[in-house]
């Protein structure tokens, strides 16, 4: 089993910064981030695979970064130059079983935090 737990939300202004960090009991293969906006599809944003491989949704490229502290189980998102189309509730997923397809957006993650509102407004 594995615990997921995220904070660093909250409500800044477009062009502001934010970092989200998901607390893990223990490190997968495979970690993500994920948001849903409200009436939206979830979607995959970033994900980073246990030996350094990251990879970035097309509309966050180049303003958002997926990193991790192997210490101390922390996966991060810093979120920069936020738009007011970032506004959602961003969720971290794990899938300790992933290798190949662990990408932004994998498929069928086998556990999820509870979610964390990022909000930005104009």
């Amino acid at each position: 089993q594995v615990q997921l737990v995220e904070s660093g939300g909250g409500s800044v202004q477009a062009g502001g910064s934010l970092r989200l960090s998901c607390a893990a009991s223990v490190y997968t293969n495979c970690m993500g981030w994920f948001r849903q906006a409200p009436g939206k599809e979830r979607e995959g944003v970033a994900a980073l695979r246990s030996d350094g491989i990251a990879s970035h949704a097309d509309s966050v490229k180049g303003r958002f970064t997926i990193s991790k502290d192997n210490a101390k189980n922390i996966l991060y998102l810093q979120m920069n130059s936020l738009k007011p189309e970032d506004t959602a509730m961003y969720y971290c997923a794990a899938a300790p079983r992933l290798w190949v397809g662990c990408q932004y957006g994998f498929k069928f993650p086998d556990y999820w935090g509870q979610g964390t509102q990022v909000t930005v407004s104009s």
